[in-house]
């Protein structure tokens, strides 16, 4: 029987994940009224080749999702006003559905092992430690009712059904069987919603409480789609290939489109969820095939004439400051520039940067300065960023890479590696 399970498990996720490769996740502003509901300023905030998924809010600054990181599929930890990615994870396994765990300082995630072991994880946000939280039930989807009790969808043989666990005792209960994958808690109430499937002609959305175990039967879903959130206590959010759609309780008989975003790339919504405030829409949806970035620039050479492109004045915003980038152009065999970080009109911090010819490549090397020009490295110290390929329109070193958008405006993207091992992907957006 063990057997049986442990296939069921690495089919049900990996068939998922297969399934749904070429993901992103994009972030919208939104905005309500009793009579209107808009989805705007929307934002690829993966963009990243393959499968990105489940997302949901850590807090007002940071985002959670499962991303694919050289073939496997980890958690990244996104910040709203910076744009920089984080990984927080570094198991063999793939993780999936990350949330932050209420009142803690850890994140979860259903891990999926390379033995087929699939189980319910938290990571400590310090120590990336990962612990099992419940041992002895395959976790496929849940949600955090209290910082003691989830809801889950369980894979037992081929049906998920749905179980709430109290962390504190290790006492797991089925309450429902024939479950979805969407579970989010009822703004403004004890509940948990969740989708049911019984019905196999029509799905329902249904009401739980977790502490009485007492359902519900709330509407009923889009024909064929399981995925829903919440705007509000009143207001159900769901998706129908490209279009957003609403559905207001004791208001609407139907489901009632809000907007259509295909201009965005999006053709089909699956996963979706709004921040605590109700003024922020975090969706997954799979794209068309132009919005997803695949690299097919031929490489070019190493020289110093092909990437004559960075020299300039550029100016751009990062680390909560104002960032100033001046690159000369090449002569002697390098390319030199100047930087700086100012915060509240006063200079954080500066760098002095080349490229140059080394041994039939390149190297970005830089020091750093305090505002009192006093250095950061030793007196023979540089950081060091060797050179990995250069194309038409990017050049990436180990742990920086400049991206042309235009003849006026570029990203730099660069690596800062946490004290707690992890590395933190800073994008800079620069313009002349």
């Amino acid at each position: 029987m063990k057997k049986i399970v442990l296939l069921s498990v690495t089919f049900l996720l990996s068939a998922f994940a297969f399934s749904q490769q070429d993901t992103e996740i994009f972030l919208f502003n939104i905005e309500s009224s009793s009579s209107n509901i808009s989805a705007t300023s929307g934002k690829n905030i993966s963009n990243n080749e393959g499968y990105d998924n489940q997302p949901s809010f850590m807090n007002k600054d940071y985002i959670l999702f499962s991303s694919n990181r050289n073939g496997q599929t980890d958690i990244i930890k996104y910040h709203t006003n910076y744009g920089s990615k984080t990984w927080l994870n570094f198991t063999e396994g793939g993780e999936y559905t990350p949330l932050k765990i209420p009142n803690k300082d850890a994140v979860s995630a259903v891990r999926l092992d390379p033995d087929g072991k699939q189980r319910l994880y938290a990571y400590n946000l310090k120590t990336s430690e990962s612990t099992e939280i419940i041992k002895d039930l395959v976790v496929a989807y849940y949600t955090w009712y209290d910082e003691n009790t989830i809801v889950s969808a369980v894979i037992e043989d081929t049906e998920l059904n749905l179980y709430i666990t109290d962390v504190n005792k290790g006492i797991s209960k089925k309450y429902a069987t024939n479950v979805g994958r969407s579970f989010h808690k009822i703004p403004n109430s004890n509940l948990v919603s969740f989708i049911s499937k019984e019905d196999e002609t029509q799905w329902k959305i249904k009401s739980l409480n977790p502490k009485t175990g007492a359902i519900k039967t709330i509407a009923n879903t889009i024909e064929g789609v399981e995925d829903i959130c919440w705007l509000n206590h009143i207001t159900i959010l769901s998706g129908k290939g490209s279009s957003l759609q609403k559905f207001t309780l004791n208001k609407d008989n139907n489901w009632k489109t809000v907007t259509d975003l295909s201009s965005y790339g999006i053709t089909t919504i699956t996963r979706l969820t709004t921040n605590p405030e109700a003024t922020k829409l975090l969706i997954a949806a799979e794209t068309t095939q132009a919005e997803i970035p695949v690299n097919t620039e031929t490489k070019l050479e190493p020289k110093l004439e092909n990437c004559a492109w960075i020299a300039g004045n550029w100016k751009g915003e990062a680390f909560g400051g104002i960032t100033e980038e001046n690159w000369s152009k090449p002569s002697g065999g390098s390319m030199m520039a100047t930087f700086k970080l100012i915060n509240d009109n006063k200079v954080s911090f500066y760098e002095i940067e080349i490229i140059r010819e080394v041994e039939n490549s390149l190297i970005l090397q830089l020091k750093h300065f305090d505002s009192q020009l006093r250095g950061w490295e030793t007196k023979d110290e540089t950081v060091d960023f060797p050179l990995k390929e250069i194309t038409p329109n990017k050049v990436i070193f180990e742990g920086m890479t400049f991206e042309r958008i235009s003849d006026n405006e570029m990203n730099v993207y660069v690596d800062i590696h946490q004290k707690d091992g992890s590395i933190e992907v800073v994008k800079f957006n620069y313009k002349k």
